[in-house]
């Protein structure tokens, strides 16, 4: 298909020049760099990792972590 685009003139000289460094054809250079770009993103990074920080503690005295009201009752009480 043929299709008439206008480049910036330094884009197509050095697009011309790597072309033929490249040993192939101005529209087989730019063929290969529209597809290049559509192609979807790699994922280089690595998925982000939760590290988990544990600590051993104790409980207050008379705090029943099972019992949330009485546990509200003794936060509030610490201001």
């Amino acid at each position: 298909m043929k299709t008439t685009l206008n480049f910036d003139d330094r884009l197509i000289k050095a697009a011309k020049v790597r072309a033929a460094e490249d040993g192939e054809p101005l529209t087989r250079l730019i063929e290969r760099a529209i597809r290049q770009y559509l192609q979807p993103p790699r994922r280089t990074e690595e998925p982000f990792k939760l590290k988990l920080v544990t600590k051993k503690t104790r409980t207050l005295p008379g705090v029943d972590v099972a019992d949330r009201n009485s546990l509200y009752d003794i936060m509030d009480g610490l201001d």
